[in-house]
């Protein structure tokens, strides 16, 4: 016999688009900021529509009590799976690498996803325990723009933590 998941099962609300439209930019008039940008997929490559990432992140300076920076965003994939944030670089803290939090939210996954993106050449107490390690760091495209895809399962599915 196999089970198979019912709605009543699954993490909700749904979702409407809405949700999450003007909250994914965290750099509004600040001069050093960076664009996120990803892609979502499923384990056959398929993009995923409407999935919900929320990001928190330290300031530049690596505090995360700065009343001037919110520090949390919320964005929606696309038709295409697609999402952009727009953030400053985050600094680092309290021994570890600048890094950005997220939290991947969709409607038929049966909890929440969370993950945690590091820059380029960082050290970090998190990457070391981790085997897949490279699927943690963003590919920096240009010099203010950063590429981390997620894969939501599968061989090269992203490396994901318990709460």
């Amino acid at each position: 016999m196999r089970l198979i998941p019912t709605a009543e099962m699954t993490l909700g609300p749904f979702f409407p688009r809405e949700f999450a439209q003007g909250l994914h930019d965290l750099a509004a008039g600040a001069a050093d900021a960076i664009e996120i940008i990803g892609c979502v997929t499923e384990l056959d490559g398929r993009t995923l529509d409407n999935v919900v990432l929320e990001i928190w992140q330290a300031d530049a300076a690596g505090r995360f009590d700065n009343p001037e920076f919110p520090g949390w965003g919320r964005a929606a994939t696309d038709a295409q799976g697609n999402y952009l944030f727009r953030t400053v670089r985050p600094g680092a803290c309290a021994g570890r690498a600048p890094h950005v939090n997220f939290l991947v939210l969709y409607s038929g996954l049966m909890r929440q996803l969370q993950t945690v993106m590091f820059f380029e050449n960082s050290e970090d107490p998190v990457l070391a325990c981790v085997k897949a390690r490279e699927r943690l760091i963003a590919k920096r495209e240009t010099p203010n723009r950063y590429r981390f895809d997620i894969r939501l399962r599968g061989g090269e599915e992203t490396p994901f933590f318990d709460d």
